[in-house]
């Protein structure tokens, strides 16, 4: 199979009603829109609208926020690090950072860094140039041999 060959599935696509074509056609002269109405009309806009009576989305508090200033790291696990070190796309011997675990393909893109987090086991001595790893994955790592350098968030700037 090639990039040029896939197609959709039969129907997945299927072609446009073409209404108000006549009385044949089965969509004609009111078009499949009924009979009168404000939904007959053309500019009809009543989705969250309650006959005057003060819509759901207005009685209801707002509620939190979204922090523009949060970091979004990569999540990577000791025992997915391990598991490519086994299968040989990961050097144990030199710093495992993001570049290595983007290059070993263990995360897709770069973030904001990566956070080691204590999932699996961890038998190579590995060093760790990481923005984050938990307790329990430093305990880890230190009982294999290895070490952890915690780096310090990008600036703002960059």
């Amino acid at each position: 199979m090639n990039l040029n060959e896939l197609r959709d599935n039969e129907g997945a696509r299927p072609s446009r009603k073409r209404v108000g074509r006549g009385i044949g056609s089965g969509k004609g002269k009111t078009g499949g829109r009924g009979v009168k109405g404000q939904k007959s009309r053309s500019g009809v806009a009543i989705k969250g609208y309650e006959g005057g009576q003060m819509p759901i989305y207005r009685r209801l508090p707002k509620r939190g926020f979204s922090n523009i200033f949060a970091k979004d790291f990569n999540i990577v696990s000791l025992g997915r690090i391990q598991a490519a070190i086994d299968a040989g796309k990961l050097d144990a011997k030199k710093i495992v950072d993001a570049a290595a675990l983007a290059e070993a393909g263990v995360i897709r893109r770069l973030k904001d860094g990566v956070r080691v987090l204590a999932d699996g086991e961890l038998k190579a001595k590995v060093t760790f140039e990481v923005a984050g790893v938990s307790k329990s994955a430093v305990d880890k790592i230190e009982k294999a041999g290895g070490s952890v350098t915690v780096l310090v968030a990008k600036a703002a700037a960059e």
